[in-house]
Parts: structure tokens; C-alpha cells; sequence
């Protein structure tokens, strides 16, 4: 039997397994009948995910082809940074942000907003941002990335078309029939597998070059960021927690699984636990390979990963390390589409078209549309790296305004709803201003981008203040204490 065969042969099984296993786990949970008791089963997995699966789903929901090529793709240790000031993030998330999100029972980070701002708009606005970020840059970029890889890594002659409508497929499966529940419970199985794999492949590459790093710039090695480099150490004091406040503590993808769990001080263990996952294992996995591979090849970009992979791992043990990384791929997708879905059934469809729904008949036409969204737009990233930066770099636009109403709502009170609103639309113009090329006001004082989000962010919450004073003609007041805190 060819290696290739092995490849696929094991990758199929251990894929197989992994469903198997899921179903399992998931059969025989109900989905209720009544509608809020839908939502609470299909999209919090009915309350009752333990601490494991809470840390499971948050770590490999967040783990996937594009980190862990991307970042070893840059072949340097700088690179951990985002995940040690993830921790930061994770941090924030469990004892600020949980609290809040369990005392006030909320299904989506989003209906915070409403029941600060007392206004169910403001949900639909930020929950319709979401919705559109998951629909137009996630879902798609993820599975355009993990076919990509695939491709290569079995070096099959078939269109990459094919094995996304695989991808797409399966991920959807997942979300329409076992809600999040099901996606949670293979995040876990499958993150156990992957994180397992990467550390092999850490191990093994170490031993490829005898753990000696010798020959190696020192500039590939620093944790101190000078000017030029991905992440000036400089950026650390400003925006870099708040960006990973914004994608740890209010993004739906991630802060959905610990609002799933049974109670406040489980989905916190979960959290503290994806912490220690973060710090221990994480930023050795996305840096180290990547180090090395300099050091064996040289500077190959994006290869470095799938190089290194392919050269120290045998054809049985690959084919295992394929379906783990299928696994990420799979659940950075299905996570989106549940998450997704919770977004357009609870904030918009609801509020706004019919309250009295079939959640979970609902949900499974909304990730039907938003999986055909996703294959239609595969071709599109395919064409070019531009328009990928590009809808990043969209993305990039709306998460300090969107962070600044949270700040907002959780801060103070007696602000009104449609000032929130205006700092959402005035950051987004600010920031865009200040990001693209094309602006006059583009990198003002040459300033990274990360200075720019922090910038961006604290005049968003001035302006809602600002706005909300002069405009609105009410005095906002602090209200962020005892209050929110009694439960951490």
C-alpha cells in the first residue's frame, strides 16, 4: 500500500471515529418544545456543557489552518505574544464579562446590549455585524484555507472545489443536527487529537536539528519587537488586550460556549482551563516549527509548516495529523454557522420577522444558506491574497467600535441606545480612515495598527459619551460595580 493510501486510509478512520464518538456523547439530549427552551438546547447546548468541553470548544474553535500555518509561516518567536496576551483575554472573559453574561441569562453576547441599553436595535445592529462577518469572512476564508491545505498535504489531482463542498458539508451536518452540543463535544475530541499531534510535531522537529538553534538570527528568536517587526513590543501597552477583549469577551464564536455551561463557576473553570492550554502548549506549537524550519530551509513563508510536517512525521502518523487538522478546520467552521445562526434567529429573525418559530427548522435553513454563501465565495478567495487582506482588514474595522459600546453599556448608565449606535458608525469611519492606503489620514505619525485600534477605541467611547450628553441630553453615570461583580 502506497504511503498516500495510508494517508487517506487512517485520516478517514480517525475522522470516523471522532463522529462516531460525537454521537455517542449526543444522542438522547432533547431539543425541548418550547421555543426558549429551543434556543437554550440548539445554541447553549441546553446548559449543559462541563468545564472540559468548555475548554475543548474555546481552544479548538480558535485553533485552525490559519494559525497554525499562518503563524509559523512567519518563523519567528514573536509570534506567541497573541497568545500570551490571549490569556489576558481569557482572563477578562471570565471574570468581567461571564458574570454579566450569566446574570442577565443572555443566549447571544448581544442581547447584553439590549438589556443595558434597554433598546433591542443596538442587539440587531452589532448581531447583524457578526452575522455578516461569519457569513462573508470566516466560514468562507476557513474552508478555502483547510482545503488548500489538504490538497497539498495528500497532493491529490481533484478541483479544490470538491474537497470544500466535503468540508462544508460535514461542518454543516454537525450544526444542523446536533446543535452546540454536538459541535462542542468534537471540538473537544478533536482538540485532544490535535493538540497531541502539534506537540509531536514540535518534539520531532526539535530532534530534526538536535535542539540546537544555533544559526539562527537573533531577530527570529526575540520576544522584544523593534519597529519594523509584526508586533512592536510597544503595542503591548495599548491596543493589544483590548483586541483580545474583544475577540475573547464579546465575539459570539468563542463566548457561546462558556455561556453553555450549567452554571457561572463551571463555565469559568472551562475558561481557566483554556488558559492554561493557551500558556503551556499553544504558543510552543504555532512558533516553534516555524523556527526550526528557517533554520532547515530558510525563509518559506507559509510552507514552513507543512515542510516541516511532511519532512519529520511518517506516512501513518500524517495521516493522523491530516484528520486533526481537519478536525480545526471543521470546527472553526461549524462554530461560525451555529454561532451564526444564533446571531440571525435570536437577534433579527425573532425581534423583527416571527417570534413564534421552529428554532431548530429555522436554524437548519440558515446554515444551509450560509454554507452555499461560503462555497460561493471559495473561488473568490482563491483568486487573489488581496482580497483576503482586504476583508480582514473590513473586519478589523468594526471590532473597536463594536468593543467601545460594550465598554459603554457595561460601564456607565442612562446612555442612550442610538448614541451607542453613532460611536459604532463614527469608529468605523475613524478607523478606516486611518487604515487604508488610500486616505489622507492614513498611519498618522507612522503609528501600527494596533496604536490605531486603541486610538479608535477610546474615541468611540468618548464620542458616545459625548453624543449622548449633548444630543441626547442625558448625563451618563458609572455603574459598573458590586452590582456585576457578585457573581465572579
Amino acid at each position: 500500500m502506497s504511503d498516500t493510501l495510508i494517508q487517506i486510509f487512517v485520516f478517514v478512520l480517525v475522522t470516523a471515529l471522532i463522529g462516531l464518538l460525537t454521537y455517542l456523547k449526543c444522542r438522547g439530549h432533547g431539543r425541548g418544545t418550547g421555543k426558549d427552551q429551543q434556543n437554550k438546547e440548539y445554541f447553549l447546548a441546553g446548559g449543559g456543557l462541563a468545564w472540559y468541553f468548555v475548554a475543548g470548544s474555546i481552544t479548538l474553535t480558535n485553533l485552525s489552518t490559519d494559525q497554525l500555518v499562518g503563524s509559523n509561516g512567519n518563523q519567528m518567536a514573536l509570534l506567541a505574544w497573541w497568545e500570551f496576551a490571549a490569556v489576558v483575554g481569557l482572563f477578562i472573559l471570565a471574570k468581567v464579562f461571564l458574570p454579566v453574561y450569566y446574570k442577565y441569562n443572555c443566549t447571544t453576547t448581544t442581547e447584553l446590549l439590549e438589556k443595558r441599553y434597554n433598546n433591542k436595535h443596538i442587539r440587531a445592529v452589532i448581531g447583524a455585524m457578526f452575522f455578516l462577518s461569519s457569513a462573508l469572512i470566516f466560514c468562507p476564508a476557513v474552508i478555502y484555507s483547510g482545503s488548500l491545505f489538504m490538497k497539498t498535504m495528500f497532493q491529490v489531482d481533484i478541483p479544490l472545489m470538491y474537497i470544500a463542498i466535503a468540508f462544508a458539508s460535514i461542518g454543516a451536518m454537525y450544526a444542523i443536527f446536533g446543535g452546540l452540543r454536538a459541535v462542542a463535544v468534537s471540538d473537544t475530541y478533536s482538540g485532544v487529537l490535535l493538540l497531541g499531534m502539534a506537540i509531536t510535531v514540535v518534539f520531532l522537529s526539535l530532534n530534526a536539528i538536535d535542539y540546537d538553534f544555533s544559526g539562527i538570527p537573533a531577530e527570529r528568536l526575540t520576544l522584544i519587537g523593534d519597529n519594523d517587526s509584526p508586533i512592536p513590543w510597544h503595542t503591548l501597552l495599548t491596543g493589544m488586550f483590548f483586541i483580545q477583549m474583544f475577540y475573547w469577551g464579546t465575539n459570539q464564536v468563542i463566548t457561546q460556549r462558556a455561556m453553555a455551561a450549567p452554571n457561572l463557576k463551571e463555565a469559568q473553570k472551562g475558561v481557566f482551563a483554556a488558559m492554561g492550554i493557551r500558556i503551556i502548549i499553544v504558543p510552543a506549537i504555532i512558533v516553534i516549527p516555524g523556527i526550526i524550519s528557517y533554520k532547515l530551509y530558510g525563509d518559506i513563508g507559509d510552507a514552513a509548516y507543512g515542510q516541516i510536517v511532511g519532512d519529520v512525521l511518517p506516512a501513518w502518523l500524517s495521516g493522523v495529523f491530516a484528520a486533526a487538522m481537519a478536525a480545526a478546520v471543521l470546527s472553526t467552521y461549524n462554530s461560525n454557522l451555529n454561532s451564526a445562526t444564533a446571531l440571525y434567529v435570536c437577534d433579527i429573525h425573532e425581534p423583527y420577522i416571527n417570534d413564534d418559530i421552529n428554532v431548530p427548522k429555522l436554524s437548519a435553513w440558515v446554515t444551509v444558506a450560509l454554507t452555499f454563501i461560503s462555497l460561493a465565495l471559495v473561488p473568490v478567495y482563491a483568486q487573489a491574497d488581496s482580497i483576503i487582506n482586504l476583508l480582514q482588514q473590513l473586519w478589523g474595522l468594526f471590532s473597536m467600535p463594536i468593543l467601545s459600546i460594550f465598554i459603554v453599556g457595561l460601564l456607565f448608565k442612562n446612555v442612550h441606545a442610538n448614541a451607542g449606535i453613532a460611536a459604532v458608525i463614527f469608529g468605523v469611519l475613524l478607523y478606516g480612515s486611518l487604515s487604508f492606503e488610500f486616505s489622507p489620514f492614513h498611519a498618522p505619525f507612522g503609528l501600527h495598527y494596533i496604536h490605531l485600534m486603541f486610538i479608535t477605541l477610546i474615541a468611540c467611547v468618548s464620542f458616545a459619551l459625548l453624543v449622548n450628553k449633548f444630543v441626547f441630553g442625558q448625563k451618563a453615570s458609572l455603574s459598573f460595580g458590586n452590582e456585576q461583580l457578585e457573581q465572579a
